[in-house]
Parts: structure tokens; sequence; C-alpha cells
């Protein structure tokens, strides 16, 4: 797992690019956006659920201080740190 804690800021936004139903989870910092892979399909939140567990552990910050602020039914989405 990728260690991202240095990102984690209050008012911080990252742009993310999730790929849901993968084989494996994964997280990679690609420039400027985040690849997240999750093994669960984006069906009823799921994916969502699955993308801010995996960043509140790489970001090493509770779930509660993260929002997806942009983009929650699409691939690319925006995160915000509270």
């Amino acid at each position: 797992m990728t260690d991202l804690s240095h990102l984690a800021r209050p008012g911080t936004t990252l742009s993310l690019r999730v790929t849901p139903n993968a084989r494996t989870a994964d997280i990679r910092a690609e420039g400027d956006t985040i690849r997240i892979r999750v093994t669960v399909p984006p069906e009823k939140g799921k994916a969502n659920a699955a993308v801010l567990k995996a960043l509140s552990k790489a970001l090493d910050v509770p779930k509660s201080r993260l929002e997806i602020a942009s983009g929650a039914t699409g691939r690319n989405k925006t995160l915000r740190i509270l």
C-alpha cells in the first residue's frame, strides 16, 4: 500500500482516477492524480466506500475526514480532506 500521509492536510483536494472491479486493489500516485483500483463493483456506492476506506488507510486519517467532492458516479473523482 502506498503511503500518502504527506498529502493529509485539511482543505487539500486530490484528483482520483478509480478503476472498480479490478483483480487486485492498488493505489499509485501518478503526477497530480492518484490512481486507485478496488476489487468491488460500482453498484450502490460499494466502490466509493472501498475507495474511502483504502484512502483513509493510505492517508492515515479517519474516513469521516474524507469527502467525495465531485464525480461520485464517475471514474474521475475529486476528494476533499476535511
